[in-house]
């Protein structure tokens, strides 16, 4: 069984890499750490063990907050008329303030209007539980979370799967996907990615095998699956790592239409989130 904490719909199955060992130019801890976690992810994809679909305990109130959360938040629920901790535990709750934070802080930065209504498209969702987040803010007519372990399994014997499901039960027109966006082939309107692998470290820290490392690729097909008039919004770990995604979105043929540092978020970072959205060329 594999065991996780996460730090950080109908299936469509996907057509798994037949490359189990990953490319030159690693070096030999990098490859049998990579080993390691291939093998804990061939065997959760292979069983795709299920409980059956996970629902948080709803915590009803956040408390132990700062005055300045607080403030926030109510001000987010009276924006967007989201009330998260009616439908999910207390971290959870946090969580998709913060995230919805995030998108709000953004466009307000950049004075433009939010990209309302569409088909949106979120690139590794882990098990989605910011869904209700990206429903408030982008109010789509369809929503799919794409993640590529969907079957990890956490140490309650449930797997990414169940809890997404929990997830998205009650919101409209809202799935969620095991695939690997690389190979995943549909128009969108809006795409989001939450702090994509764009270098190896990350990949490792999050134990996934390093034949998912493939920014190229990735970005590739972003570019390919955003419609003309569409927008992509993405999301990195500080100034260095935006700077590495932005060549990607480049060399893929997406255009920079403009990024903000976020220094003030609802939970602390070591390092300021940056958001940055693009259209295609």
């Amino acid at each position: 069984m594999i065991a996780e904490v996460d730090c950080p719909a109908q299936d469509q199955e996907q057509a798994l890499p037949l490359m189990v060992a990953p490319p030159p130019g690693y070096s030999l801890l990098q490859r049998l750490r990579s080993g390691y976690h291939a093998f804990w992810y061939w065997l959760g994809e292979g069983l795709e063990w299920s409980r059956g679909q996970y629902q948080e305990r709803p915590v009803g109130q956040l408390i132990q907050l700062s005055g300045s959360q607080q403030a926030r938040i109510a001000s987010l629920r009276r924006q967007f008329d989201v009330r998260f901790e009616q439908h999910c535990a207390a971290q959870t709750t946090l969580k998709s303030y913060d995230y919805l934070d995030i998108l709000d802080q953004a466009w307000t930065a950049w004075g433009k209007p939010r990209p309302v209504g569409g088909v949106v498209h979120d690139v590794g969702a882990s098990n989605f539980w910011y869904a209700r987040a990206l429903h408030a803010f982008f109010l789509p007519s369809a929503l799919t979370g794409v993640e590529v372990e969907g079957h990890r399994i956490y140490y309650n014997g449930y797997s990414r799967h169940d809890y997404a499901q929990g997830y998205v039960r009650d919101l409209p027109q809202t799935s969620f996907v095991v695939a690997d966006y690389a190979q995943f082939e549909q128009p969108a309107d809006t795409i989001v990615a939450w702090y994509p692998f764009v270098t190896p470290a990350p990949v490792l820290a999050w134990r996934m095998p390093l034949t998912f490392f493939a920014p190229r690729a990735l970005f590739a097909r972003i570019a390919r699956n955003l419609n003309p008039s569409g927008v992509f919004v993405m999301v990195n770990q500080g100034p260095e790592e935006a700077d590495t995604a932005a060549e990607h979105c480049r060399q893929a043929g997406l255009q920079f239409e403009s990024s903000c540092e976020l220094r003030a978020t609802l939970r602390r970072r070591r390092v300021p989130p940056v958001v940055s959205w693009w259209r295609r060329s």
